[in-house]
């Protein structure tokens, strides 16, 4: 049996530290009985600084809220255990609300984040802090992203899904952020956009100290990220690198990442039988043991701890040296 106390291998000392975070919400039954519904479970993570590492899940699977636990902006009635560093520091209710929007900076998922009644240029200027020509902040970073210069005058509503797209990613880059959030930054665009907002995305993520990439596509984790925090059931099962993903995955250690790797197209197109439990279904073993060909009866009725496995953090008792 291998050792499963959990410690960071890296020898730099990480930008942000997520450990053995967990994040539920109380649920009323009939007769005001209360109970937990837990969203995130033992979530672990390290973002290095200059590093990218993507959070890969399926949809509804809990990794936004991942974003919102870490900006401090959940709803009043979560709970939250665990713990979360910021530059080796405890991150804090009153740290988040200091840093919010300067060091942590977020990417939101939806364009409707923008505001429907300022113009963008104005609204990426109101983000730009303690310097003077904050509209030539804004037009260079226009420049970069490829926006045309008079898209700074425009309304959200008059500009295309990957034009304000775009123009999210630059109220990123002139806050000068420590770390970046991107939460599914790239739905619903097509190929050309994809592949141009991915390019933005790593040139800020690299420009600045850190990116943390939330998504549901494996390719694009694969295009922007160094490593990748596979996510299933609220848990984080695998930390692997992206070399790791290649070949049959034969270096990936957990069941569930190299069913995502065999389930591609260009790979052996293996689908992955049977689904995601829900968030309010308790599960004593591991999580992903009734769709696992390798669970066995420890697997049932135990939840394998995180332990570090040819440089890959990994939750299964049958991950190999």
């Amino acid at each position: 049996m291998k050792n499963n106390s959990f410690s960071i291998p890296e020898k730099k000392k990480p930008l942000l530290e997520v450990k053995n975070f967990s994040l539920s919400f109380p649920q009323y039954k009939e007769g005001f009985e209360e109970s937990n519904i837990h969203v995130i479970k033992n979530f672990e993570l390290s973002i290095n600084p200059g590093e990218i590492v993507a959070v890969l899940g399926s949809s509804g699977s809990g990794k936004s809220l991942l974003a919102d636990s870490i900006l401090g902006i959940l709803p009043e009635n979560a709970k939250t255990q665990g713990h979360v560093f910021f530059e080796n520091e405890p991150l804090t209710a009153k740290k988040q609300s200091e840093l919010r929007g300067k060091e942590i900076s977020l990417i939101p998922q939806s364009v409707k984040a923008l505001d429907p009644l300022m113009k963008t240029g104005k609204q990426v200027q109101s983000i730009v802090r303690n310097k003077k020509d904050k509209k030539k902040i804004q037009e260079d970073a226009f420049k970069k992203l490829g926006l045309p210069t008079a898209t700074g005058k425009q309304y959200p509503f008059e500009l295309s899904g990957g034009m304000a797209r775009r123009v999210l990613i630059a109220t990123a880059m002139v806050c000068d952020a420590k770390l970046i959030i991107a939460d599914e930054p790239t739905p619903g665009l097509d190929k050309k956009t994809w592949n141009e907002t991915l390019e933005y995305l790593k040139q800020l993520g690299k420009a600045n100290s850190g990116m943390m990439f939330i998504t549901h596509d494996i390719h694009a984790a694969l295009k922007i990220a160094d490593k990748i925090a596979v996510f299933y059931a609220g848990e984080t099962v695998e930390i692997a690198n992206k070399a790791d993903f290649s070949g049959h995955g034969e270096n990936l250690q957990h069941p569930y990442t190299k069913a995502l790797w065999q389930a591609l197209p260009e790979n052996d197109f293996i689908p992955l039988k049977g689904n995601q439990p829900g968030f309010n279904e308790l599960i004593p073993g591991c999580a992903f043991a009734p769709r696992c060909y390798k669970a066995t009866e420890l697997c049932q009725e135990k939840k394998p701890e995180s332990t570090w496995v040819n440089n890959t953090m990994v939750r299964c008792f049958y991950a190999r040296n």
